[in-house]
C-alpha cells in the first residue's frame, strides 16, 4: 500500500515537471516569435500608410502598404511603387511610381499629355488621366546615376519629380518598395473599403 502511494506521488511529480517543461517551451516559442516579428518589421519590411490621392486609381488615401526595406531592395525598375522621404521637400513619406532610372531620358509633352522615356511613348494603363500639369522641372532630362524619376498615377493631382523642388530622386531617399496592399483605404468616390484589393500591387 505504501509503495502504491509512493508510485502515485512520483507520477504526480513527473506530470508537474512535464507541464512545467511544456509551459517553458511554449513561452520560449512565443518570445522567439515576437522577437522575429519585431526584427522583421524593424529591418526588413514596414507598414506604411498612403496619405492623399496622388496614386489614384492604383492606391487610395488610407491604404496600408507592406514596404520592403531599401536595404534589401535597391534595384529599382520602371513601374515599381516606392515610398520615399526627402525632408527638404516634404516631411512625411510620399508614395510614387518609378518612371525612369539612372541613364534614361525623360520627356513630357504637356499639350498631348504624353510621357516619353528614351524616346518611346510610355503605355500607362495605370494612370487616372494624361499628364498635362507641369511643375517647373525642365524637359527633356537625363536621370543621373544613383537616382530615379517618379510620378504619381493621378497625374494632375500629384506633386512629384515634375516639381523642381523634388526633381530626380537620389535612391538614398527611398525607404523601400511597396510589395503588398495589406489593408485598403476607403474608395475616393464610394467611401467604402474594397477588401478584394488586398494583395500584390500593380
Amino acid at each position: 500500500m505504501a509503495e502504491n502511494t509512493q508510485d502515485k506521488g512520483s507520477q504526480r511529480e513527473e506530470e508537474k515537471k512535464d507541464r512545467g517543461r511544456d509551459l517553458y517551451e511554449w513561452v520560449q516559442a512565443l518570445v522567439c516569435s515576437v522577437l522575429a516579428v519585431v526584427v522583421l518589421f524593424t529591418f526588413v519590411i514596414r507598414l506604411i500608410g498612403v496619405d492623399g490621392h496622388s496614386m489614384v486609381p492604383t492606391l487610395q488615401d488610407g491604404d496600408r502598404l507592406l514596404v520592403l526595406n531599401s536595404m534589401f531592395y535597391h534595384d529599382y525598375r520602371y513601374g515599381d511603387i516606392v515610398v520615399l522621404r526627402k525632408n527638404t521637400f516634404m516631411e512625411e513619406p510620399i508614395v510614387k511610381r518609378v518612371i525612369a532610372t539612372a541613364g534614361q531620358s525623360v520627356d513630357i509633352d504637356f499639350d498631348s499629355g504624353t510621357v516619353y522615356v528614351d524616346g518611346e511613348v510610355l503605355r500607362e494603363d495605370y494612370i487616372n488621366e494624361l499628364t498635362f500639369l507641369a511643375e517647373g522641372t525642365s524637359f527633356p532630362l537625363t536621370v543621373p546615376d544613383g537616382s530615379i524619376f517618379v510620378m504619381g498615377d493621378n497625374r494632375n493631382h500629384s506633386t512629384d519629380s515634375r516639381d523642381i523642388n523634388l526633381g530626380t530622386v537620389d535612391i538614398r531617399y527611398v525607404i523601400g518598395k511597396a510589395v503588398l496592399l495589406a489593408y485598403p483605404g476607403p474608395n475616393e468616390a464610394t467611401k467604402k473599403r474594397d477588401f478584394h484589393r488586398i494583395g500584390v500591387i500593380v
